[in-house]
C-alpha cells in the first residue's frame, strides 16, 4: 500500500503544473483563479502527507519515470528528510497563498497583476517540490531553474523601480550559481559517467582526492550562493524587502531552504566525510555572525528579517559540518522550524505595513494599542526566533550546541560560544523591533505615518464609545438624584474623518494559522525530534537511500565504506535521538539498528 501511494509522487510536480495551466486559462476570472490556485496547493499539500505517512516507517522509497530504472532514467526518491519538506513547504505556501489572495483584494492588486501572480507561484512550487524529490544531479538543477525563473517574475511585480534593481542583482546572482552548478554536472557526468545521485554515492569514491575536492568545492559553491551562506549572502538583504510580503515570506521560508536541503544531499551522500568539515565551520560562524550584527544595523523590520534569516543559516551548515546523527537530526528539525518561522515573520510585516503604513521602526509605535492580534502573532514567532524556551527554536538549538559539545574540539567550542552569541543578539534584535514598534507611544515618534496616526485615533474613538456607552447605560439605571453627571453620547465621541483600511480577514486567518502550526513544533517537538533523527540516521548512513534506488548489492557495496567513514570523520549512526537532553529510551530504528550514545560527534 505504501509503494502504491509513493508511485504517486510525481503528481507533486505535475498537479502544480497543470493548476498553473488552468490558472493562466481562466485570466479573467479572478475569482475562480484563486479558487484553482487554493485547490491546487491543497490537493498536493494532502498527497504529501500521503507520501510522509508512507516514509514514516519505511524510509526511503524510489520512483522510476517511464519504466527507465536508475541510472539510466529519470529517478524520484521519496525519504524521510524529503517528504518533511514537501509537507512544510506546501503547508506554508498555502497559507501564504491565502494571505497574497486576500491582499490582492484589500490592495485592487496594487502589487502586480493577479493574472500573472497564480500561475507564477504554482509553477514556483513545482520548481520547488521538483528540487526535494529529484535523484540526479540534472533533475535537481532542473527542479533550481524552474524555482528561480517564477521567483524573478514573482520578485518584480509591479515593476517599481526599487524592485526592477533589486530583480537584475537577483536574477545575475541566481544565472551564476546555476552556471557553477551545470558545470560541476558536466565535469563530474565526465569524470564518473552518471549523475544519479545513488550511484554516485559509490562512485565518486573511487575518483582521485584531488578531483573529487574539486567537484566537492563547486558544487558548494554553487549551493552556498542559493542558500545565502557568508560571504555569498551578499544579494539577499537587498533583494527579498523589496519585493510584496508574501512575496518576500514564501521567498525567505523556502528558497534559501533549497540551498541548504542541496548543500545536506551533497554533504552526506555525495562527499561523506570530513575534508571540508573545518571549512563549513568557519562558514557557519561568519553567517551566524555577520548576519546578526548586519539585523542590529537596519531600521526596517523587513531588512532586519532578511538579515535575520541570513544568520540563521548559519545554524543549520553548523549541523550539517558536526557530522553526527545529534548534529544533523537538530539541523532537519531546524530547517523546518526556521521555515515556518520566518515566513510567519514576513506575513506579520505585511500586517503591519497593511495596518500602520509602513515598516520602519523608527516611524512605528503604538501598534500594540492599536492592534493587540497583530502584536501577540509578532511576539510568539520573534521570541521562538529567539531561542526562548520552551519553543522549538530553542530545542534546536540545544540540539545543535549538545551536537558541538559532543564533538569536543576547539572549532565545535568556538560554534557553541557562537551559537549562544548570535542567539542572544536575535533575541536583542526582536525586543528592539517590539519596543519600538509596539510598546512605545505614537507620541513620541518623530514622523509617523498618516495611516498609523489615523489607526491611533479610529483605536481611542472606539474606546470612547465603548465607555460613553457604559456610562449612558450606569446613569440610566440611577435614580434622578444620582443622574448629576453629564452623559456622553455617541455624538460627543471625536471620530477620524477618515478611516485607515486595515488588513483583511482573509491576510490574518492564515497568519494566525502558520503561528499556531509554529507552535505546534513546540507541543509534538518529541515524536518530530525522533522523526529528524531517523531521517539524520538514513543519510548518514546512505544505505537506504542507495538500496531504495539500486538495489541492495549496491547499497552492500556502499555499506563497506563505513569503516573508511569512521576514517575520515563521519559518526557512523546506530541509533534513534530522542531530542536534545532526553535519553535514548528507544531500543532501535525502523531499520534495527541498536541503540547507542547519541552524543558523539564527529570529529571535523
Amino acid at each position: 500500500m505504501d509503494l502504491d501511494i509513493v508511485s504517486f509522487a510525481p503528481l507533486a510536480v505535475l498537479l502544480p503544473i497543470l493548476g498553473a495551466a488552468l490558472a493562466f486559462v481562466l485570466v479573467r476570472r479572478p475569482k475562480a483563479q484563486i479558487a484553482t490556485t487554493v485547490t491546487t496547493i491543497t490537493l498536493t499539500l494532502l498527497l504529501e502527507c500521503l507520501l510522509l505517512a508512507a516514509t514514516w516507517d519505511t524510509g526511503a522509497v524510489a520512483v522510476f519515470l517511464g519504466g527507465w530504472e536508475a541510472p539510466w532514467g529519470i529517478t524520484m526518491v521519496v525519504d524521510r528528510f524529503s517528504a518533511l519538506m514537501l509537507v512544510v513547504s506546501s503547508a506554508i505556501v498555502l497559507a501564504v497563498l491565502i494571505y497574497a489572495s486576500a491582499q490582492g483584494i484589500t490592495d485592487q492588486d496594487q502589487g502586480g497583476p493577479v493574472s500573472i501572480f497564480h500561475p507564477t507561484f504554482l509553477i514556483l512550487v513545482a520548481g520547488v517540490s521538483n528540487a526535494f524529490l529529484a535523484g540526479d544531479l540534472f533533475n535537481l538543477y532542473v527542479g533550481f531553474e524552474i524555482l528561480l525563473t517564477a521567483s524573478y517574475v514573482l520578485l518584480t511585480l509591479g515593476g517599481t523601480g526599487p524592485r526592477v534593481r533589486a530583480g537584475v542583482t537577483y536574477v545575475v546572482v541566481s544565472v551564476i550559481s546555476s552556471v557553477l552548478f551545470l558545470i560541476a554536472i558536466a565535469m563530474i557526468y565526465g569524470a564518473t559517467g552518471t549523475i544519479n545521485m545513488a550511484d554516485l554515492a559509490v562512485k565518486l569514491a573511487e575518483l582521485d582526492p584531488d578531483v573529487q575536492m574539486v567537484l566537492h568545492v563547486m558544487l558548494l559553491v554553487g549551493f552556498g550562493i542559493k542558500a545565502a551562506v557568508f560571504p555569498l549572502s551578499f544579494w539577499l538583504p537587498d533583494s527579498y524587502p523589496t519585493a510584496p510580503a508574501p512575496v518576500t515570506a514564501v521567498f525567505a521560508g523556502l528558497l534559501t531552504k533549497v540551498g541548504v536541503y542541496a548543500i545536506i544531499r551533497t554533504e552526506t551522500l555525495l562527499f561523506p566525510g570530513d575534508r571540508v568539515n573545518s571549512l563549513l565551520l568557519w562558514v557557519a560562524l561568519l553567517t551566524m555572525i555577520v548576519g546578526i550584527l548586519g539585523a542590529l544595523a537596519q531600521n526596517d523590520i523587513k531588512r532586519v528579517l532578511s538579515f535575520t534569516l541570513v544568520s540563521h543559516i548559519g545554524y543549520m551548515i553548523f549541523g550539517v559540518a558536526m557530522a553526527s546523527v545529534l548534529g544533523l537530526g537538530a539541523t532537519v528539525f531546524y530547517v523546518v522550524h526556521h521555515i515556518t518561522v520566518q515566513t510567519g515573520l514576513f506575513l506579520v510585516t505585511g500586517l503591519i505595513e497593511q495596518r500602520a503604513g509602513s515598516a520602519n521602526i523608527d516611524r512605528l509605535g503604538g501598534m500594540a494599542r492599536i492592534s493587540p492580534l497583530i502584536a501577540i502573532l509578532f511576539f510568539i514567532p520573534a521570541m521562538n526566533l529567539g531561542g526562548i524556551p520552551p519553543f522549538s527554536g530553542f530545542l534546536s538549538k540545544i540540539g545543535l550546541i549538545q551536537a558541538g559539545v559532543g564533538a569536543d574540539h576547539g572549532m565545535a567550542w568556538a560554534l557553541v560560544a557562537a551559537s549562544v552569541v548570535t542567539s542572544l543578539l536575535t533575541l536583542l534584535v526582536m525586543v528592539r523591533v517590539w519596543n519600538r514598534s509596539f510598546w512605545r507611544r505614537v507620541e513620541d515618534v518623530e514622523h509617523p505615518p498618516a495611516k498609523l496616526v489615523l489607526a491611533l485615533e479610529e483605536t481611542e474613538a472606539r474606546r470612547a464609545g465603548r465607555n460613553a456607552r457604559a456610562v449612558t447605560i450606569e446613569t440610566q439605571t440611577r435614580t434622578p438624584a444620582q443622574s448629576d453627571t453629564k452623559t456622553l453620547t455617541k455624538t460627543q465621541v471625536k471620530t477620524p474623518t477618515k478611516i485607515p483600511k486595515g488588513p483583511a480577514r482573509g491576510m490574518v486567518y492564515p497568519t494566525v494559522g502558520l503561528v499556531a502550526f509554529g507552535l505546534a513544533f513546540t507541543v509534538f517537538a518529541g515524536p518530530l525530534y525522533a522523526f529528524a533523527d531517523r531521517a539524520a540516521t538514513d543519510m548518514l548512513l546512505r544505505t537506504p537511500y542507495i538500496e531504495a534506488v539500486l538495489g541492495p548489492e549496491a547499497a552492500a557495496q556502499a555499506e563497506q565504506d563505513l569503516g573508511g567513514l569512521e576514517e575520515r570523520g563521519i559518526h557512523v549512526p546506530d541509533q534513534d535521538n530522542g531530542g536534545p537532553g532526553v535519553p535514548d529510551s528507544i531500543p532501535g530504528d525502523s531499520e534495527g539498528h541498536d541503540v547507542g550514545d547519541s552524543t558523539e560527534g564527529g570529529q571535523p
